[in-house]
């Protein structure tokens, strides 16, 4: 099963990287839960918020940053 990987902004934003190191979302903390905005790019390299791979998972919320459960909830089967 692939495995996504955290790469921190900044306190409050974490990249979300797939296995290849591409970047399809991020989590950000909003008040007390990290949400997860899904990202896509277009052919030309544009950002499509809310796109890409993991657009189904797009808004879904977390207590902490357990990878071991982000993955659980966001990788594609």
């Amino acid at each position: 099963m692939p495995r996504l990987k955290l790469s921190k902004i900044n306190d409050s934003v974490y990249q979300v990287l797939n296995a290849t190191g591409e970047h399809v979302g991020n989590l950000k903390l909003i008040r007390t839960l990290w949400k997860f905005k899904a990202i896509g790019y277009d052919a030309q390299g544009e950002v499509i918020p809310g796109g890409g791979l993991l657009t189904d998972r797009h808004n879904l919320t977390f207590s902490g940053l357990d990878i071991d459960d982000i993955n659980a909830r966001l990788v594609l089967d």
